[in-house]
């Protein structure tokens, strides 16, 4: 068993109508009923992303773009 990191570049799209993660290409587009406000929509997103990639939460992290709609996400896959 080893451990194996992925990295995901994701496109965020806050205060929209439903939560959701949609594959457009090579990338991720996030739709985020959250506002950018106190990292509420990170906190959403690290979630829905978690979800999607059937990992736990604390599996990922941000690794740039805390702050930015384009985000830069690392997935660790442990025992894989």
């Amino acid at each position: 068993m080893s451990d194996k990191t992925e990295h995901v570049v994701v496109h965020v799209k806050p205060f929209s109508r439903t939560s959701e993660i949609k594959q457009e290409d090579t990338t991720l587009r996030a739709y985020l009923r959250s506002a950018p406000i106190d990292g509420r929509a990170n906190e959403e997103l690290l979630y829905l992303l978690s979800r999607y990639f059937k990992v736990r939460l604390s599996d990922i992290t941000i690794k740039s773009g805390r702050r930015s709609k384009t985000k830069l996400i690392e997935i660790a896959r442990k025992g894989e």
